[in-house]
């Protein structure tokens, strides 16, 4: 049976996306105002599906709303990303132990094909590609584990952290070192390595606060 194509997004959805990208990119920095008129206009539409865009990034942490000033971008904090980087780290490492068992060739072409978009777009300096090629890489690692609920809850706290992401692969160190960990990681995978599994995505996790703590303000240092 061919696959059925693709649902056209919502506006909604279409805004939204819109306004993930231009966090990830760093169109929208953290703590700039959201001028809601400007961005209707330049994506063509009303102020409604944008408000309700917004509501869904304020619920993920992404933007904060303030009475009589409205929307910005949140501020990048290290203690929001020593908490949301610790929830993962129990929720994917359960995840990963499960799904290493259950780990069929057709997951294991999904997890190297990810990596590939991953390398093609640090080669190309599309960060936008390159941060969308990663989210794919480690849901391909995760979704084998048939545990839909602990899925969903990494994928939202992975949506709050979209903006610590792009912070992360603007160092050309650090896209060298993700490369050499995902190669790392696909051998553990394909060669059903749980307790390597998890530890590599351990260390890939680690590495990645570690370089943050110096770019993000450290006033909630825990």
């Amino acid at each position: 049976m061919p696959d059925s194509p693709r649902r056209p997004p919502t506006t909604q959805e279409f805004v939204l996306g819109e306004l993930r990208s231009a966090i990830v990119a760093g169109e929208l920095s953290p703590g700039q105002p959201i001028r809601q008129d400007a961005i209707a206009q330049r994506l063509g539409v009303s102020r409604v599906p944008l408000r309700e865009a917004l509501k869904t990034l304020e619920a993920e942490g992404q933007v904060v709303y303030q009475p009589h000033r409205g929307y910005s971008v949140a501020e990048l904090s290290l203690a929001d990303l020593l908490e949301v980087y610790r929830m993962r780290e129990l929720l994917e490492s359960e995840a990963a132990s499960v799904a290493v068992e259950r780990f069929t060739d057709t997951d294991l072409a999904r997890v190297d094909d990810a990596r590939r978009d991953v390398e093609r777009a640090a080669d190309d300096g599309d960060l936008v590609g390159m941060i969308a090629a990663n989210r794919r890489f480690h849901f391909a690692l995760l979704e084998p584990s048939g545990m839909p609920r602990l899925v969903r809850v990494v994928r939202t706290l992975w949506d709050a952290t979209d903006a610590y992401r792009a912070v992360y692969y603007n160092s050309d160190h650090n896209r060298a070192r993700v490369r050499r960990e995902h190669t790392a990681i696909v051998a553990a995978a394909t060669e059903r390595r749980r307790a390597d599994l998890v530890r590599l995505l351990d260390e890939h996790r680690a590495h990645a606060v570690r370089a943050l703590r110096t770019t993000i303000p450290a006033n909630d240092r825990r």
